[in-house]
C-alpha cells in the first residue's frame, strides 16, 4: 500500500500547483477558488486531527499516522501555492478543530484517521467538479492518496470514495 500511495503523491507533485492554475481564465479561477479553499481547509483539519490520533497510536500505526501528517502538510503547501497563484489569500487554519467524537484510545484514533481521510477525499471531489481540465486532473490525482489512506484505516475499500452512496 505504501508504494501505491507514494506513486499517487509523485503523480500529484508532477502536476504542480503552478501548472494547474497557469493562465487560467478569470471566470474559471473564480469558479475553482471555493473548491480549492475547501480542500485547503480539509487538509488543515486533517493535520490537526492526525496530531490527536497520533498521540494514541504506536508501532506501525503511529508511523502511518506520521506519514499521513507529513503528506497532508505537503498537500497544504501545494494548495496554498495554488490559491496564491489564483490571486487569492489562502484560508487560514483554525487554532482548534472540534473532533467528531472523543479520541481516547487506539481504536478511536484509527476511526478518526479514517474519518479525516474521508473528509479530505470529499473535499477533493469538489475540485474534480470544476470545469477547468487541469484542476480536475489535479483534484482526481490528489484525492487518490486520501482515499487509499481511508481504506487503510478502515480496513476496507469503498466503491466510490468520498461519496455517500445508499446501501
Amino acid at each position: 500500500m505504501t508504494r501505491v500511495m507514494a506513486a499517487s503523491a509523485s503523480a500529484v507533485r508532477a502536476l504542480t500547483a503552478a501548472q494547474a492554475v497557469q493562465a487560467l481564465p478569470a471566470a474559471q479561477a473564480v469558479q475553482a477558488l471555493p473548491a480549492a479553499q475547501a480542500v485547503l481547509a480539509a487538509e488543515d483539519a486533517a493535520i490537526f486531527g492526525y496530531g490527536v490520533a497520533g498521540a494514541h497510536l504506536s508501532g506501525s500505526r503511529k508511523s502511518a499516522a506520521e506519514q499521513a501528517w507529513t503528506d497532508h502538510n505537503e498537500a497544504r503547501d501545494t494548495l496554498t501555492a495554488m490559491i496564491s497563484a489564483l490571486g487569492a489569500t489562502p484560508v487560514a487554519a483554525q487554532a482548534f478543530y472540534r473532533l467528531p467524537f472523543e479520541v481516547a484510545d487506539a481504536a478511536s484514533a484509527v476511526k478518526l484517521a479514517a474519518y479525516l481521510e474521508e473528509g479530505v477525499t470529499r473535499a477533493y471531489l469538489g475540485l474534480v467538479a470544476v470545469s477547468e481540465t487541469r484542476l480536475r486532473a489535479f483534484g482526481a490525482l490528489a484525492m487518490q492518496g486520501p482515499a487509499e489512506r481511508a481504506a487503510f484505516w478502515r480496513g476496507t475499500t469503498e466503491a466510490f470514495p468520498g461519496l455517500d452512496v445508499p446501501g
